[in-house]
């Protein structure tokens, strides 16, 4: 499954599924852009992490929620790097309130960040697949492209957005030598998650491991999936072998969208 030669963007990179996948794809071979709006030091270390595969690698700090920047971001790389041939939306942001308190600038960042930016990177980066013939659009979706859970209105818009978005752009460029799949994880053991784990046990006033059991508990194999299965799925779509796999959603989450 060698990506030598290859150059991928990832968003929202420096943590997380995103770094997981971008180290998947340096170590198939790919030059990689790192993407991210964390602090500096943060963005060092994922560089370092990623750049052990002895690839190529790059930082890129646009935001995701202003599309100027993005395209700058694809033309920087293509620039920089040769080519984009392999993109992959990671970008994405939460907020969990009931629909009439939904805050509006919360709904406009999260359908701004998880869903729009997924098409201005796409937009950009199309044209130059075309050319060579050759390109791998993977969109980070979740559980929530496929099922609902309450008071997550704008991520459940969003995600359910994306995958759509995904096999409408899997029958545009289907002929051109382009693939276009979305990956949709349940509960993923990042940092973030861990951060979160203190303050879930207090409120219900439990311990850590039955704080991990209550996440988990939608899962049929209850286990958090780890960042690098998502690495490792990303980095075979992104291959050869995976050319006639368009427009497909593969749920990695324990089967919790099975039940």
């Amino acid at each position: 499954m060698s990506l030598k030669g290859r150059t991928a963007i990832i968003t929202g990179s420096t943590s997380g599924i995103g770094l997981a996948v971008a180290e998947a794809l340096a170590q198939a071979g790919a030059n990689i852009v790192v993407n991210g709006l964390g602090s500096e030091a943060d963005n060092e270390a994922a560089i370092r992490r990623v750049a052990k595969a002895g690839t190529r690698v790059v930082f890129n700090g646009a935001d995701m929620l202003r599309h100027n920047q993005i395209a700058a971001m694809v033309e920087m790389a293509e620039q920089e790097l040769g080519s984009v041939d392999i993109v992959v939306n990671n970008a994405g942001i939460q907020h969990v309130s009931p629909v009439e308190d939904f805050p509006i600038e919360k709904w406009d960042a999260i359908i701004g960040i998880n869903l729009s930016s997924s098409f201005h990177i796409v937009r950009a980066a199309v044209p130059g697949m075309k050319r060579r013939k050759w390109g791998r659009i993977i969109n980070i979706c979740s559980a929530h492209s496929l099922v609902a859970s309450p008071f997550k209105s704008a991520y459940i818009a969003a995600k359910h957005g994306l995958a759509g978005f995904t096999k409408c752009v899997a029958l545009e460029v289907a002929e051109a030598g382009i693939t276009s799949n979305a990956i949709s994880p349940g509960f993923v053991w990042t940092p973030l998650v861990e951060k979160q784990l203190p303050d879930l046990a207090k409120s219900k006033g439990i311990t850590i491991e039955e704080a991990k059991a209550y996440v988990v508990g939608a899962q049929p194999n209850k286990r958090f999936i780890m960042p690098e299965e998502i690495g490792s799925l990303a980095a075979f779509l992104a291959s050869d072998a995976a050319a006639s796999i368009t427009g497909a959603n593969y749920s990695v989450d324990g089967g919790w969208t099975a039940q």
